[in-house]
């Protein structure tokens, strides 16, 4: 017996020991090849100054002459051609990809920006810096506080891209843009990777809060208005995920099955429209393959459209590890490699050397990276003063989530007029969505919320409904943890919600004035949404909306219902219960105060749908190709994906709509689909209320060149 327990714990503490290691090599793995591998290479910040004509230059590469490169009187294109002739091979290799993922997950060297996902590596001998990249679809995505220091860098929470489409606003647009843009400026952050131009192909894509709209023209419209805001401060832009990136279920290695039609007039439209319309300095390539070609590898797409075709004067960048081929991506146009890893370095330097990738590939990529090193302010010797003006942007997002919402009911009870107490239901009334989860996600100081929102316009919230929402949340307080860290980044907040009493809606009802039911909705990067309790509301929420409806009802007492979601939902069973509906969206980090500005009348809504709202979810032409039982991406998925990269299914075990979609609705996509086969919906595309009349004129058209031209006169005849 003595024998048998040595032995046990001998083989526990091998297993133990194992363990460890194991555990510490895949450490010491992941941190060499996706996080510190960039030895050697840390930036130059010290330049002496040399004087010429009266203008002072800083000696970058510290020869004690003025290089053509240093004299900021030339052309970018003569700069960047002489700072090309005088860089190594190993240099140019060495800046084709990023230096990993150290700064997105808090780890700096001085100087640099916690939180920023990725960099563009900086050239020490001679003086080139490094560049820095953040999320910023809806806000920058850096850490809020630093090592070290005493002050907090938030940043401003703004409305979702849905949202803003829904303004069909492009000064609007811009105006957020901008704002974005000058937070990027004031942070040192030199490109934000964003906006995100991909078409609402099905309702339940996880990151369609993100895109615009099911539309290409108004994506394309939209996106050039965002990119232009942000890049009239000297910041550039990341326009994403080029392209057919519709869905999140197996994203690294899904084929897109579609016809040149649909992919021209559909999926590529809205980019086409960018950029033509505003030369982003940037485009990131999709994860997905389209007809077998992974994006990121394809010269027909990102050489033959995008440049040769369309004009696109900027460089392409991966999504993050996106690809396969190193030397297939640069060789096809694809010029940046991100975050970078230093099994890309290896193998970019044996495809060179191999002659897999050739100097001229090389250079021609090495060319576009250097010229939007020159045109950021970092190359301008500016400094960032960590102090954004987030009071201001603060109102400009208030403002703009309004413009954005959408008022889908309204039976003669908005704007608000004798109204004093008014009673809170629904756990999103106390605790707002300000956004998306994952690269959509932004580190903001505060989101107010509906209650807050209401109290600050001097509103009384009904006690007895406050204080049912705090016993409910003391009992569930573990729903209401919200993840942190990485985590957070795939794992959307959604408390549970409450359940009410016959005893406790009368209470509530007697007591109020009228009643404010709010459902909330979250999606995020990494996930598709599900078709039960997320498009179709749980069997509670339906229990909620009847059960409220009637409490007030029967007391001759109206009840709204504030939809604060990211994506469609179901509407049809339940919209005629509520006395008005108002669509919400996600209002970024002052949506509680934007509803407010609605509903009191503060401001006349005005949005309109960028999508459709459809009976039932299988009425729409994708529904047949989209995911019905979608994989959710966790972080231990994501990191045992760094260190044994996914491979091929073989083509006998491939999975329809997950390892390939077939885009069969071909250019019926949306209310195309809808208008072609005269199917009723829920709230067509383009549709929102006001609390005005309007009356239409006569619509008139001309032919002018190749254009069409249809105008109308509208008048305001409201009060």
């Amino acid at each position: 017996m003595k024998k048998k327990r040595i032995l046990f714990f001998k083989i526990t503490g091998l297993l133990i020991f194992l363990i460890l290691l194991s555990g510490g090599l895949s450490f010491w793995y992941v941190n060499k090849t996706f996080l510190t591998f960039e030895n050697g290479y840390d930036e130059q910040t010290n330049f002496s100054e040399l004087t010429k004509d009266g203008y002072t230059f800083f000696d970058r590469n510290n020869n004690g002459k003025l290089d053509v490169y240093e004299d900021h009187r030339h052309s970018i294109k003569v700069r960047v051609h002489d700072v090309l002739s005088q860089m190594t091979l190993e240099e140019k290799i060495h800046i084709l990809k990023g230096a990993g993922m150290a700064s997105g997950i808090g780890i700096t060297k001085p100087g640099g920006i916690s939180g920023a996902v990725g960099t563009i590596v900086p050239t020490p001998r001679l003086g080139i810096p490094t560049i820095y990249l953040s999320d910023g679809p809806a806000g920058l995505r850096i850490e809020p506080t630093r090592k070290g220091e005493n002050k907090t860098f938030y940043c401003t929470a703004f409305p979702i891209a849905t949202l803003l489409a829904s303004s069909w606003n492009e000064a609007l647009i811009y105006e957020v843009g901008n704002a974005m843009g000058k937070e990027a400026e004031a942070y040192g952050i030199d490109v934000i990777l964003g906006p995100a131009a991909n078409i609402h192909r099905h309702p339940l894509c996880g990151r369609n809060f993100e895109y615009f709209s099911e539309d290409p023209l108004l994506s394309g419209y939209m996106g050039a208005a965002m990119v232009n805001g942000i890049q009239s401060n000297g910041v550039g832009t990341s326009v994403k995920h080029f392209v057919a990136n519709n869905q999140e279920t197996n994203r690294l290695l899904n084929d897109v099955i579609v016809s040149d039609r649909a992919m021209h007039e559909i999926y590529l439209k809205g980019f086409e429209h960018i950029v033509k319309r505003s030369q982003p300095w940037t485009i990131m390539s999709s994860y997905n393959k389209v007809n077998g070609t992974y994006t990121s590898e394809s010269n027909n797409l990102l050489t033959n459209i995008l440049r040769d075709k369309w004009g696109f004067k900027g460089l392409v960048m991966t999504d993050w590890f996106g690809g396969k081929n190193v030397a297939t991506q640069i060789s096809a146009g694809n010029d940046l490699l991100e975050p970078g890893t230093n099994r890309q370095w290896k193998a970019l330097i044996k495809a060179a050397e191999n002659g897999e990738l050739s100097l001229d590939h090389i250079n021609r990529a090495t060319t576009r990276i250097l010229t939007l090193i020159f045109k950021t302010k970092k190359m301008q010797n500016y400094s960032y003063n960590n102090s954004p003006d987030l009071k201001k942007h603060a109102e400009i997002t208030r403002n703009s989530a309004s413009e954005g919402m959408v008022l889908l009911k309204n039976d003669d009870v908005l704007p608000f007029s004798d109204i004093n107490n008014i009673a809170l239901l629904g756990v999103t009334s106390y605790e707002f969505i300000a956004g998306g989860t994952g690269s959509g996600d932004v580190n903001e100081a505060y989101t107010i919320s509906l209650e807050e929102g209401l109290s600050n316009a001097g509103f009384k919230i009904n006690n007895i409904a406050k204080q049912t929402f705090e016993t409910h949340k003391i009992a569930t307080i573990e729903s209401f943890k919200k993840p942190e860290g990485l985590e957070a980044i795939f794992t959307p907040f959604t408390p549970s919600e409450m359940k009410y009493t016959t005893e406790q809606l009368h209470d509530i009802v007697t007591t109020s004035d009228i009643g404010i039911l709010t459902l909330g909705r979250n999606a995020g990067e990494g996930g598709d949404r599900l078709e039960i309790d997320d498009f179709l509301l749980t069997e509670l929420e339906h229990e909620m909306i009847y059960n409220i409806t009637d409490a007030f009802h029967k007391e001759n007492k109206k009840l709204i219902i504030v939809l604060n979601i990211g994506g469609v939902i179901e509407t049809a069973s339940w919209k005629n219960l509520p006395d008005a509906i108002l669509l919400a969206w996600q209002g970024g980090q002052e949506g509680g105060n934007s509803v407010t500005d609605i509903l009191t009348g503060k401001l006349n809504p005005s949005g309109k749908l960028p999508m459709t709202f459809p009976i039932y979810l299988s009425d729409h032409a994708s529904h047949d190709n989209f995911p019905k039982n979608p994989k959710m991406f966790t972080l231990e998925g994501m990191v045992k994906n760094l260190i044994f990269p996914p491979n091929e299914t073989p083509k006998a075990r491939k999975v329809k709509d997950e390892d390939y979609t077939f885009y069969h609705e071909d250019v019926f996509v949306g209310y195309r689909h809808f208008d072609s086969k005269n199917l009723s919906v829920s709230f067509p595309f383009g549709f929102g209320l006001s609390y005005t009349d309007f009356e239409y004129g006569p619509m008139e058209a001309k032919i002018k060149n190749d254009t069409i031209n249809i105008s109308l006169d509208i008048k305001n005849i409201g009060a």
